[in-house]
C-alpha cells in the first residue's frame, strides 16, 4: 500500500526501515523524518505523517513480540512512543497554525 504519494514510498518500505532502526537501537524513539531520513527522503506535504506514526507504532510493537520482550515493557514502551508521537503532533499543529496567522497579518 502507498503511504506517501509525494516520494512513492510503500508501507513495506517504511517496515523494513523502523525494523533496521531497531535492530540498531531497540529502545529509541523513531519519528517520520527519522524514517525518511533514512531512505533518503523528505517529507513534503506531510499528510502521510500521521499514517507513518501509525506503522512506526505497530511496527515497534511486533518487533519486541517478536523478540519475547517482557509484555509489560512493550505496553509501557508503547504507551509512551504513543504520548512521545501525539506531543510532537501537537507541536507541529500549533506551529501550523501560527504560520497561517503569519500570513493572514
Amino acid at each position: 500500500m502507498t503511504v506517501c504519494s509525494c516520494n512513492i514510498i510503500m508501507e513495506r518500505e517504511i517496515r523494513s526501515v523502523i525494523t533496521e532502526l531497531l535492530d540498531r537501537d531497540p529502545w529509541q524513539l523513531i519519528v517520520p523524518l527519522q524514517v525518511y531520513k533514512e531512505m533518503g527522503k523528505r517529507g513534503k506535504c506531510c499528510q502521510c505523517f500521521p499514517k507513518v506514526v501509525d506503522i512506526i507504532i505497530d511496527t515497534t510493537q511486533q518487533f519486541h513480540e517478536a523478540r519475547a520482550t517482557d509484555s509489560q515493557m512493550i505496553v509501557q514502551f508503547i504507551s509512551e512512543l504513543k504520548v512521545k508521537h501525539e506531543q510532537c503532533e501537537t507541536a507541529h499543529m500549533l506551529a501550523r497554525h501560527r504560520l497561517a496567522k503569519i500570513k493572514v497579518a
